[in-house]
């Protein structure tokens, strides 16, 4: 019944082979990966890495501080900038999103600073804060006036303060109130840094993630960007102004100590963001947001989905003993589904989580749903109509 870690046996498409330990091949629908906009298996983005293989090699093989930096590189520094169109900004690239969030707080607070990280901040923001040394507070999920009071009781006229939250939240998938907590920020002098791993290229009218669609992109001080979910690749950035990132270009040890990012991958992920800022990505962004509207209205009411308005739904089902055997049985039925179960989540708050995806078509939601409730009624969790 184990269903983690098991091989996909091809590109991460609204339909995909898996092969079970016993050898068994199933072919599902997926709503397990956060391959967003479809762009790992792109054409043009293929050819794109096909490309930069051939001119560069497997791998950087080296720190970018030392010898890794490739002229590829620059060219998708230089395209970030250009995307997000702000006078003054730089980039600095890591090998992973996990690196950047880690190596960035880090790097940036001390002994003597204070890191405030919303309750349920994702992992990496939450280990930056450790490795940083900075005395770290806390403050209720999404709720700005309770970071007001927590701000409020620091020495904050005296004290570095970096306030961290996120554009869409994996767990929930629910929308940061990132202008209100910019806002009550400022109100003390803390910096902030917003997590728009899951949201950067879709959310906002030019797709520059929730900080963009509230509305405060230029007041927020630093914004992490993860490559490997609507980019299709893997790794990350720090997107701020050119004299931090100039900064923890040196002082970050998870990019100082990592090989910087395979030339293959960089090279498709510049042509992942030409795309994305085009019509290619307009399209894709509507799309997306419609597929996700119609899941979650197929589902709305059936059984709980919390307060997600987003292209992550989860479904609650609470109990974590379910998890192996509603992960198999919903793998058997045809779908592959993420589930998390404590201590990733609470206990009894366990939930399968559903990413939508602009290539999904409207059958394969279907299906998918219906695969869903059914297996809510089986284990428990429909809700009484």
């Amino acid at each position: 019944m184990y269903t983690f870690q098991i091989p996909h046996l091809g590109a991460q498409r609204p339909e995909v082979a898996v092969q079970r330990i016993s050898g068994e091949k199933l072919d599902l629908i997926s709503l397990a990966n956060y391959n967003y906009l479809g762009y790992s298996y792109h054409p043009e983005v293929l050819q794109a890495a096909k490309d930069a293989l051939d001119i560069y090699g497997l791998g950087a093989t080296g720190s970018p501080v030392l010898n890794g930096t490739f002229r590829l590189h620059q060219l998708l520094e230089q395209k970030i900038i250009e995307f997000f169109d702000m006078p003054g900004y730089g980039v600095s690239l890591f090998s992973s999103g996990y690196g950047a969030n880690i190596g960035v707080v880090s790097a940036y607070a001390h002994k003597g600073d204070i890191v405030v990280l919303d309750r349920l901040s994702h992992a990496s923001l939450v280990d930056g804060a450790i490795l940083s040394q900075a005395t770290i507070k806390l403050f209720k999920h999404n709720d700005y006036e309770h970071l007001d009071r927590v701000l409020n009781r620091l020495d904050y006229k005296n004290t570095r303060i970096l306030v961290c939250t996120e554009g869409v939240y994996s767990a929930d998938g629910d929308t940061g109130h990132v202008a209100d907590i910019v806002r009550v920020s400022k109100k003390y002098g803390a910096t902030v840094l917003v997590d728009e791993a899951h949201s950067l290229l879709i959310a906002g009218e030019h797709g520059r993630g929730v900080s963009e669609e509230q509305g405060v992109l230029d007041e927020v001080d630093m914004i992490i960007a993860t490559f490997s979910k609507s980019f299709g690749g893997v790794g990350g950035c720090l997107y701020a102004r050119e004299d931090l990132t100039n900064y923890v270009n040196w002082y970050a040890r998870s990019r100082m100590f990592s090989c910087a990012l395979d030339p293959a991958v960089t090279g498709g992920l510049i042509k992942a963001l030409e795309l994305a800022g085009g019509p290619d990505g307009q399209a894709k962004r509507e799309r997306i947001r419609s597929n996700a509207d119609y899941l979650r209205a197929r589902l709305k009411d059936k059984v709980d989905i919390g307060d997600s308005h987003s292209w992550i739904i989860p479904v609650i089902y609470g109990d974590e003993h379910l998890t192996i055997p509603l992960s198999d049985y919903l793998q058997r039925q045809g779908v592959d589904a993420s589930l998390m179960s404590f201590p990733a989540v609470p206990k009894n708050q366990s939930r399968i989580r559903l990413f939508v995806t602009s290539e999904h078509n409207q059958d394969q939601l279907d299906r998918g749903a219906d695969i869903i409730l059914q297996a809510a009624e089986k284990f428990g969790f429909l809700l009484d109509k």
